[in-house]
């Protein structure tokens, strides 16, 4: 600095203008917003900046130590081939070792091979070949009882448990339950005492902290963490329990295992995610605690889960069928059949009855209505609020024991044959003629782009009933329509017997 600018006078600064800006530059990097704005106008005074160290981020150290030496992983031994005489096979050929008998590039090896040492037919049947799958599982008890899922061990002959310290324990299948895909394994003849966890009586909210243990990838003890997204998903698996919905990391081979709560407690039981790539997307579900807890009480006592039954065939309500019924909202589950020594049979309930509720408890849909039913213990008396005729009513049943075999071969339908005097139903687009096996009105012909195609009704079809009335000719469908329409309905309700079963159609009424 020259002489000359020492003694020129200082330059007054905007200091104003300099703390705003500072104040605006901090509250960026810090994350902190710009002044307070009133009626338009900035303060007028900055205010300086305050900046509030975070929380530090939840230990789980302490959990982890405390729960991972109750998680093991489970390794699956299952028989691919018995390496009997079904499968001759051509040794030394990739994909030909597993051939039949009978198959015509076996016969064409013996043929080549005729007069040469070693020919198939004088060489050793092959062994029996393995293959290997794994999952995660957790000990529930101190002498050696460990849970996992059923699909994990479904098909195996042998079963190994690896623990945290790398420790190998044989293990027997004590049972499993492939509708809500549990199993439970049991430690061959071992006195030692081992570590074990409890299932959690309370669900945590959504939004609460969760660990999950396993063996992602074979990889062994493995810890994730996350929240609860969500309680109650269904993800239309054959399972008709509801599942716990978490975004800790869960990846193939975490099946079987444990999500945690805060005190160490197992929530629910690791058993899908949804994934378009087949690894973690951040959407995992598990089998909530309250299920599992009682589906591992009934394996460990007999191997079998025991349910209740009602033996009806159901679909769901949609707003058509409530608005035919005269039902306030579209909710329930409606009665498309009923097994013909069934206690529901017995106990008076009709094809075309709502259930609304059991015990009290509602349901709103036929899954619900699964889940409730299926809770129950056999021989055990419900009281189920049934919606018939425009009205509430009570009807008591008590429970079967749900069936071993759940499917049954749908019994094989004629062919329609060309109607006689068919008769036109143009509101709908449907060709109708008397059945001759007496059984309704039979769908001769459904008109492409009319009502009845987009119900998907087809030409074979049967209507039972219309209105909840039994009919024999189209004459009977049409003077039921007639009735409905009297009443104010906007729509009619049709029972339709199907190749593929029964169901409830609502069709919507010209005025």
């Amino acid at each position: 600095m020259t002489k000359s600018d020492r003694n020129q006078p200082a330059q007054k600064t905007p200091v104003k203008k300099t703390l705003l800006a500072s104040a605006l530059a901090l509250g960026v990097v810090a994350g902190i917003t710009a002044p307070t704005l009133i009626s338009g106008k900035p303060t007028a005074s900055a205010e300086a900046v305050s900046v509030t160290t975070p929380a530090a981020p939840v230990d789980f150290s302490g959990l982890v130590k405390a729960v991972k030496p109750a998680v093991v992983s489970v390794q699956v031994k299952t028989k691919i081939s018995d390496g009997g005489q079904n499968n001759f096979g051509i040794p030394g050929i990739p994909g030909f070792e597993d051939l039949p008998k009978d198959h015509p590039f076996n016969r064409f090896f013996r043929r080549f091979g005729e007069g040469q040492q070693g020919q198939n037919e004088d060489r050793p049947a092959p062994k029996p070949r393995y293959g290997q799958s794994q999952g995660s599982g957790f000990f529930i008890s101190d002498d050696g009882f460990v849970v996992t899922n059923h699909h994990v061990i479904d098909k195996g002959s042998e079963f190994t448990l690896i623990m945290d310290d790398g420790t190998e324990l044989a293990a027997d299948l004590v049972g499993s339950d492939a509708r809500s895909d549990l199993a439970l394994l049991k430690v061959k003849d071992s006195k030692k005492k081992f570590t074990y966890v409890k299932f959690a009586k309370d669900l945590p909210p959504v939004g609460k902290w969760v660990v999950a243990v396993g063996n992602p990838f074979g990889l062994g003890g493995t810890v994730t963490a996350g929240i609860v997204s969500a309680h109650g998903r269904d993800i239309n698996a054959r399972n008709y329990e509801s599942f716990i919905q978490i975004d800790a990391a869960v990846n193939k081979g975490n099946s079987g295992g444990p999500t945690f709560n805060l005190k160490g407690e197992v929530i629910g039981v690791n058993t899908a995610i949804f994934s378009p790539s087949g690894g973690n997307v951040g959407i995992a579900f598990a089998i909530p605690a309250e299920v599992a807890e009682d589906v591992i009480k009934d394996l460990k006592n007999g191997g079998k889960v025991k349910r209740g039954w009602l033996g009806v065939r159901i679909q769901g309500v949609s707003e058509d069928i409530a608005d035919s019924l005269g039902l306030s909202e579209a909710s329930g589950a409606m009665v498309t059949s009923l097994d013909d020594a069934s206690p529901a049979k017995k106990a008076g309930i009709k094809p075309g009855d709502v259930i609304l509720a059991v015990d009290g408890t509602i349901v709103k849909t036929t899954r619900e209505l699964a889940r409730e039913i299926g809770r129950k213990d056999p021989q055990t008396d419900v009281a189920l609020t049934v919606w018939r005729d425009g009205k509430e009513i009570e009807v008591a049943v008590n429970l079967g024991l749900f069936p071993e075999q759940l499917e049954r071969q749908a019994s094989g339908e004629q062919e329609p044959q060309e109607p006689v005097k068919p008769a036109m139903m143009e509101e709908f687009g449907l060709q109708l003629q008397a059945n001759p096996d007496g059984d309704g009105v039979l769908i001769a012909k459904v008109e492409p782009q009319s009502i009845g195609a987009e119900k998907s009704l087809r030409a074979g079809d049967i209507i039972q009933s219309v209105a909840g009335k039994n009919v024999k000719s189209a004459a009977d469908v049409k003077k039921q329509i007639a009735a409905v329409k009297e009443d104010g309905r906007k729509t009619v309700l049709m029972r339709i017997k199907a190749r593929n079963g029964i169901r409830f159609v609502a069709l919507p009424l010209k005025k």
